[in-house]
Parts: structure tokens; C-alpha cells; sequence
């Protein structure tokens, strides 16, 4: 039988000619930040890399989610997504024109949330249970094989990926899904927090180092395996470190720098340590976070991105505050505020979409209500939660309740109440131990308040709220 359009152009993809002679003379890496250029103008938020460009080229990606369509065509404005050497969309997601069988990863555009049968996931999960459920079916189907071929599963897992050239799956197709992994589970973070994503997420990462112990990938394929592999880890390790599993977080960022370290990749190493700072920070473990903020900082110096320095700088910070050393923290404090204001840079690293002023003034409140400042806190936290990006459920949550907990201390146990009743309300969007551990603190202070009106509607509803199990 003659193979469809459809089912062609999925076992080989077309390199996309029209949209290599729009990049011009421009690197693939120069590319890309013109990209991320033009998605900040319209309020866009896109990871844009080299390594996106070139799967686009490729062929790989045959039509961009809608946030980058909107990017593009604000790039390229009188065009069409087809004049950009994109297939329609009904061609790559309708139902009639998707193949019975899962296909190769490579092949198919796979950036969240816009595929249909994710969307269907998604509604039967609204429909039977929490936001958690969502989060988790979002992530599901995601699948590696042992082998490195790449596939898309919804519900249980298919136990083969369909054929490709031969039944394999084109080079690389495994490197995709690793990349696409980290994606994914930093969208859903975002959104959600960690509680629910970090047993769904330890599978991709189990089978990416078992890609690189295979070590049967091309020399190309192999670096961006291994960069994968380390940042998949590290983002593991942040959904250990966000849901309370402390021990798990400092084994998976423990990954990540051995990975860096193997690899002679500095961006991977400094990124290993800054969480690892963090995590020493909520670990109760000060000095080793303001030692593991030097390094990164000492490895970072070989890369042009300031709003990385900054954010090395407030990471000392809390290390120093932890100490109750407030001059050395208002020190780092200058320093990561003078980086800031250099902006930002096309060698900032993708992982850093999160850190803006909201983060900065976050971080920020979290020192000074670590030396026990909790006025001063306070304003910090009221900043940075007006500020955060809607985008950001989980950083909104996190913000109002730091405001919540300082408020209260501050002797304010009203605007406290209200504040946390703010956090609440948010908590049926987004799961994360930290957050709920933050408010149980606040609850607990404001039990000496418990006949003010707004105090007392507070502490009932947190009562009756659900925990994370």
C-alpha cells in the first residue's frame, strides 16, 4: 500500500530551506538570541537555543508551538507559518492525519502544551481529578527506549516506537526527547510545582544515563547527550529539592557536577552549583552555601552573562544571611544588584528565563527574613509577588506566602491573613512542600492572634485545606 503524505514526511523529514535562507548569514546561536529578542518584545517567553534552530532547519520541528508562531510571524511580519517553510497545522496535529502507531520524536513537534492527545489527557484529567493529576498526565507521555529511539506514549507505554528507516529511528531522536524532557518539566514547575512531577520525571533521566553509558552515539550527539543528561538532573534534582526530599536533591545536582566535570562543560558546572548553594541554603547547611556560590562563581567567570553572576551573588547571600552575617550578605546583595542592571545578555542561559526582578526582589526577602529583618523582608516579598509574571504560578505562591510568613512575624497578623488566604487560593494550582511548609510556619504564628477576625478565617481554611501526601 502506498504510505500517505503524511506518513512519508514523518519517517523523513524535509529540511525547512525557506526558513535556513531567513536566518542568512547569522550563526544558528546569533539566530536564536534574535529569536529570544523578539519574543521579549511581545511579551512572549520562548527557550530559544542553537539546537532549536537547527531542528527546525532540519526538518525535525514541522510546525512550532503557537509561542513561537507568534514569535516568528512578529519577526517576519506579511508571512504565513507555510511561507516560513512550515507544514499547516492540521497537517501535523489533526486526528485523521496522526499514524496509528507512536512515531520517533525526531519527527514530530513535541513542544507542550498543543498536542491533541495531550489535550484529551488533559481533559479527562480536569475532569477526574486536581491540578496534580494534570501536571503528571502533561508529562506522561514522554518515553525513551532502551536503544535511543524516542516515542510518545499516552496511558501505558508502547512497547515498540514505530518503524522508521529500516525500524529505527533517525540519529539523535533520543538527544530530542532528553532536551524536550528538560522543557517540559520546567514548564510544568512553573505552573504547578514539584509535588507529583518528581517520580513521573526520575524515569526520562534514568534512561538518559543509560543512553550515555551505552555510549553508542555519534561524537555531536554525545555532547548534547551529555549536556542533557546533566541539566535533565538538575532538574530533577529541583523538583527533589521544591518537594522536601533534600537527600534525593543533592544526589541529582551531585549527577549534574560529575556530568559537567566529565564533560569540560563550565555552563552545566556552574549551574550544578548554584543549586547545590540553594539546596545548602534549605538544607541548613549556610557556609557550604556560600562555598559551593564561589565556585560557581569562579567557573562562571569564563562565560558572558551577568545575570548569572548576579544570581551566583544571591545565592551567597542567603549563605551569608544564614550565617547571621549581615555584612557580608548586604555585600553580595550590591554585587548581584549591580550585575542586574547590566541586563541581560544573548549568553544567558536558557534555565534562567525564571530570574527577573521579581526573583531578585524574592531573594532578597528571603535574606533579610533570614537575619530576621522582617520589615524590610516584607517589602521585598510585596515586590516581587506584584511583579512575577503571571507565567509563574508556583513563584507567585512561593512570593505571597514569604510575604505572609514576614507580615506575621513583622506584627501585622491581618495583612498576614490575607496574604496567606492569597497563598491558599493558589495552592489548588500549584503542589509544593516548601510553600505549604512556609504557610504551616506562618499558622503557627499567627495562633496568638486567633480571635481577629481575618486571622481566625485564615487559620480554618488552612486547616481544612489538603496536604501533599
Amino acid at each position: 500500500m502506498t504510505p500517505s503524505p503524511v506518513a512519508s514526511s514523518a519517517q523523513s523529514p524535509r529540511p525547512n530551506l525557506a526558513f535556513r535562507r531567513l536566518r542568512g548569514q547569522r550563526s544558528p546561536g546569533e539566530f536564536a538570541a534574535a529569536v529570544r529578542r523578539a519574543a521579549r518584545e511581545i511579551g512572549e517567553r520562548v527557550s530559544c537555543d542553537a539546537r532549536y534552530i537547527g531542528r527546525v532547519e532540519a526538518g525535525e520541528i514541522r510546525c512550532p508551538n503557537y509561542a513561537y508562531e507568534r514569535v516568528f510571524l512578529h519577526m517576519f511580519p506579511g508571512r504565513s507559518l507555510t511561507e516560513l517553510g512550515f507544514a499547516p497545522r492540521s497537517a501535523v496535529r489533526g486526528r485523521a492525519a496522526r499514524p496509528a502507531e507512536p512515531v520517533p520524536l525526531a519527527h514530530t513537534e513535541f513542544e507542550f502544551p498543543h498536542h491533541d492527545e495531550e489535550s484529551d489527557v488533559r481533559r479527562r484529567a480536569f475532569m477526574t481529578g486536581g491540578t496534580a493529576t494534570v501536571a503528571v498526565a502533561s508529562l506522561a507521555p514522554l518515553a525513551i527506549a532502551a536503544d535511543g529511539t524516542a516515542y510518545r506514549a499516552v496511558g501505558r507505554a508502547a512497547k515498540h516506537p514505530a518503524a522508521g528507516h529500516g525500524g529505527r529511528a533517525a540519529p539523535g531522536a533520543g538527544v530530542g526527547a532528553v532536551e524536550e524532557a528538560i522543557r517540559r518539566i520546567r514548564l510544568l514547575d512553573d505552573r504547578h510545582g514539584a509535588d507529583g512531577l518528581y517520580k513521573r520525571a526520575a524515569a526520562p533521566l534514568r534512561t538518559a544515563f543509560a543512553l550515555l553509558d551505552a555510549g553508542t552515539a555519534a561524537p555531536g550527539t554525545a555532547e548534547r547527550l551529555q549536556a542533557g543528561a546533566g541539566e535533565l538532573a538538575i532538574s530533577v534534582g529541583w523538583l527533589a529539592h521544591d518537594s522536601g526530599r533534600f537527600d534525593d536533591a543533592r544526589s541529582h545536582y551531585a549527577e549534574a557536577l560529575a556530568t559537567a566535570r566529565v564533560a569540560s562543560d563550565p555552563a552545566l558546572e556552574a549551574h550544578a552549583f548554584c543549586n547545590t548553594a540553594f539546596l545548602a541554603r534549605d538544607a541548613g547547611r549556610p557556609r557550604e552555601a556560600v562555598r559551593a556560590a564561589q565556585a560557581a562563581t569562579r567557573v562562571a567567570a569564563q562565560l558572558a552573562s551577568p545575570r548569572l553572576l548576579s544570581l551566583l551573588a544571591l545565592r551567597e547571600a542567603g549563605g551569608w544571611a544564614g550565617l547571621g552575617d549581615r555584612t557580608g550578605c548586604e555585600r553580595a546583595l550590591a554585587r548581584a544588584q549591580a550585575l542586574f542592571a547590566r541586563g541581560r545578555s544573548d549568553d544567558d542561559p536558557e534555565w534562567m528565563t525564571f530570574y527577573g526582578e521579581a526573583e531578585l526582589e524574592g531573594l532578597e526577602a528571603q535574606c533579610y527574613s533570614a537575619l530576621g529583618d522582617w520589615t524590610r523582608a516584607a517589602r521585598h516579598a510585596r515586590r516581587a509577588a506584584a511583579l512575577q509574571d503571571p507565567h509563574f504560578t508556583r513563584n507567585i505562591a512561593l512570593y505571597t506566602a514569604e510575604l505572609a510568613d514576614d507580615l506575621a512575624r513583622a506584627g501585622q497578623p491581618d495583612e498576614a491573613a490575607s496574604a496567606g488566604m492569597r497563598v491558599l487560593h493558589l495552592l489548588t494550582e500549584v503542589q509544593s512542600s516548601r510553600i505549604q511548609s512556609m504557610l504551616a510556619t506562618t499558622a503557627r504564628v499567627l495562633l496568638p492572634h486567633r480571635r481577629a477576625s481575618g486571622v481566625s478565617a485564615f487559620l480554618e481554611q488552612h486547616a481544612s485545606a489538603p496536604r501533599t501526601a
